[in-house]
């Protein structure tokens, strides 16, 4: 199911995390109301023990994004991580919308196809606004959720702002070089020598997917997640909210917004820790998930 450019540039992976869930990569197809034709979704599953967590990656990633954090969490947990629409590794199709409310249609018909079963959800950076979104519009799904560094408290995507047509494509192109990449993921980590050329390789094995860059100009067509503060307060559920206290991608405000909009909601920092808690501290912030997850 993955074109053989992918595979072949797959090699280049040496982190045994890396290795081990790029070889675990499946599709499932995934009927939803939008289209006629299957969602082929790229997932994995690893784990056995309940209830389940479901991971939800950021903008412009893919389920790889999780390659440090899943083996912990699988000790304890089944671990479910995906790709959403329109990223990642899952199926684009060309006519197809790209907004917040199909990638919410598509993670509940996923939900009810594979899980149906209420989960832990967790979600980073963009994945947090997408949890928190899910979160708001199906809560039977949802027993706690938990938000690393997440979005949802801005208008915009972090790039997406810049994706607007006629620049879209031009900006897609300049996204897609290897070198602007790099330097995202250096400003992603407090420590930057962890931004090394697995890491790398991981943040654009999914640039080779068919209509990747019509897909993320649709997406940010469509004005990317908005901003839910007016709606956190209807929360229900228990939530916890990782944050590393060195974030220069998003800063340090949202945390603590979210620490006093959302109702039962627990704000831990990460010390020496960037924008991706879950891949530079993926033991410290696995043992709060845990601690979390069993309280």
């Amino acid at each position: 199911m993955l074109p053989k450019i992918i595979l072949d540039r797959a090699e280049k992976l040496t982190e045994s995390s890396s290795i081990n869930l790029f070889q675990q990569i499946k599709f499932t197809p995934i009927n939803v109301s939008f289209t006629p034709s299957p969602i082929q979704t790229s997932y994995a599953v690893v784990g056995e023990k309940q209830p389940p967590i479901i991971l939800l990656h950021g903008f412009d990633s893919s389920l790889l994004e999780f390659r440090r954090l899943i083996p912990f969490l699988s000790k304890n947990h089944q671990v479910w991580v995906l790709d959403l629409l329109g990223f990642g590794f899952t199926h684009r199709q060309s006519s197809l919308e790209y907004s917040p409310n199909t990638i919410k249609s598509h993670l509940y018909q996923f939900w009810q196809t594979m899980i149906q079963k209420p989960v832990i959800l967790i979600g980073a950076s963009m994945g947090g606004a997408t949890a928190i979104d899910f979160c708001l519009t199906y809560p039977e799904t949802v027993e706690k959720l938990v938000l690393l560094d997440s979005g949802g408290l801005t208008k915009h995507p972090i790039v997406g702002k810049f994706l607007f047509p006629p620049l879209g494509f031009l900006a897609t192109e300049f996204l897609r070089n290897l070198k602007v990449r790099q330097s995202i993921s250096e400003m992603a980590y407090f420590d930057r020598k962890l931004a090394h050329e697995d890491a790398l390789t991981c943040a654009a094995l999914h640039l080779e997917c068919d209509y990747w860059n019509k897909a993320l100009i649709a997406f940010s067509k469509s004005g990317g997640y908005g901003c839910f503060a007016s709606e956190l307060s209807t929360i229900k559920q228990p939530s916890l909210t990782i944050w590393g206290e060195n974030d220069k991608i998003l800063g340090l405000k949202p945390a603590n917004k979210f620490q006093e909009l959302i109702p039962d909601n627990k704000l831990i920092w990460v010390k020496n820790c960037g924008h991706v808690p879950h891949l530079e501290k993926p033991e410290i912030t696995s043992n709060y998930i845990l601690d979390f997850a069993n309280t």
